[in-house]
């Protein structure tokens, strides 16, 4: 006869496994990014994993010992039960000690991968954040009573380590990576975002993940848009630029503009400098190809807030500063660059715009959904002469299915205006 204390006892191991287990996974697997906002937020769960995340070896060392101890205990429970068992229904001619050790290692084995690993896990990975929000109390109670085996065992494994192996050992642990950070952003465009959660600029944070493989070509002033001034000018030349530009900084060259040798700031006139040379101040010289991460850190370490983009030849491809870096992952900032606001008329009934054709392309797509096609370009003008091939004049139209691009106007060589007209009835080229 089975004793119920046993059945109880027995059901408790298998209850521990199965938190023990599915804690350390949750907690493998948890968006350690949300964690550390509820924290922020002075959530009372968010506050007791925090703590329990600063030593990530110890919480290991909890969940371990916890799910060992409690496998040593179904172990000896459920032997004597499977033992009684197994003695009251096999048949005698098959009562042989072997067997039925076979067959407890086995029952025994199913029962626990099932009920204490495999289910547990499974579920713990569904939702990792909101079983530790459920289970923190607990899980925090139960690695303080377990804490001074813990504390015993990784002293122990750290002497080990360093003394026999010669091994580094260490308990840092970073608090959350970009692989955190992509599953928060994740988390909040494709699901519902429970009430009272932080408010979340989720642009930003996506734009802080992309910014990595953003190249500096991708976010400079272009050639034609660089006001400058040749270096043997009159001072009284600069001092209108000034005037005229509304810029605080005015880039300076020497015979051409694929020459420049530095910038003049508008309050190194107060100076009275006889020429222009004497307020001159240096830029870096940077290539098209540089990540846009390695410059801004550039511009700490040389402090700087302006830097000349060279081409492949030498030449001069535009200016890139600090702000147009830091716009790549805040979004626009209005300054003394962005005075001229930019044509944008949307009649989305019509599928007709009036834009100007220094839109980029990605943002004219995110906003409108047009899906324009990419390529080695970065605006609305730079896919025009992509498709053309040529400089075009004003009143010339680009077709391009399902798009019928009309020239509006032109400043020399550079397309001001467009009129774009998306047909529904059309399909893509599937060109691009």
């Amino acid at each position: 006869m089975i004793d119920p204390d046993q059945i109880l006892l027995l059901f408790a191991a298998l209850l521990a496994c199965a938190f023990f287990a599915g804690i350390e996974i949750a907690f493998m697997a948890a968006n350690k990014l949300q964690i550390e906002l509820d924290e922020k937020n002075n959530v009372f769960s968010g506050r007791i994993l925090t703590h329990l995340l600063q030593h990530p070896s110890r919480l290991m060392g909890t969940t371990l010992i916890g799910y060992v101890l409690s496998l040593v205990l179904y172990g000896f429970v459920i032997a004597g039960i499977l033992y009684t068992l197994l003695q009251a229904y096999l048949p005698t001619p098959l009562q042989l000690a072997p067997l039925i050790l076979v067959l407890q290692v086995l029952v025994a084995s199913v029962i626990v991968l099932l009920t204490a690993e495999f289910l547990p896990r499974s579920l713990f990975a569904i939702n990792p954040n909101r079983m530790l929000d459920v289970l923190a109390i607990p899980m925090l109670v139960l690695y303080y009573l377990l804490y001074p085996v813990v504390i015993l065992l990784m002293g122990l494994s750290k002497w080990i380590a360093e003394r026999i192996l010669k091994m580094e050992f260490s308990d840092e642990h970073p608090v959350f990576g970009v692989t955190d950070l992509n599953a928060f952003i994740k988390n909040r465009l494709y699901h519902t975002v429970e009430e009272g959660a932080p408010e979340v600029d989720q642009e930003i944070f996506h734009n802080a993940l992309e910014f990595k493989k953003v190249r500096v070509r991708e976010c400079m002033v272009p050639r034609t848009e660089v006001e400058a001034v040749e270096v043997n000018e009159p001072v009284e030349v600069l001092r209108d630029t000034f005037i005229n530009t509304g810029h605080s900084k005015i880039l300076v060259y020497e015979d051409s503009i694929d020459n420049i040798i530095g910038y003049c700031h508008q309050l190194a006139m107060f100076q009275q400098p006889q020429h222009i040379r004497e307020i001159l101040s240096p830029v870096s010289l940077v290539p098209e190809s540089m990540l846009a991460s390695e410059l801004f850190l550039r511009f700490g370490t040389e402090h700087r807030t302006v830097a000349v983009v060279v081409d492949e030849f030498g030449g001069t491809s535009g200016i890139v500063t600090v702000e147009d870096v830091i716009e790549e992952i805040v979004g626009e900032i209005q300054d003394e660059y962005d005075y001229e606001a930019l044509l944008e008329q949307a009649f989305p009934a019509k599928h007709l715009y009036l834009l100007s054709a220094r839109h980029e392309i990605d943002y004219l797509n995110d906003k409108y959904e047009l899906n324009l096609p990419e390529g080695d370009y970065e605006t609305l003008g730079g896919l025009i002469f992509s498709v053309l091939g040529e400089i075009p004049k004003p009143g010339d139209v680009v077709e391009l299915r399902p798009f019928t691009i009309t020239i509006l106007s032109m400043d020399e060589n550079r397309i001001n205006a467009v009129k774009l007209f998306k047909d529904p009835d059309l399909q893509a080229d599937g060109v691009f």
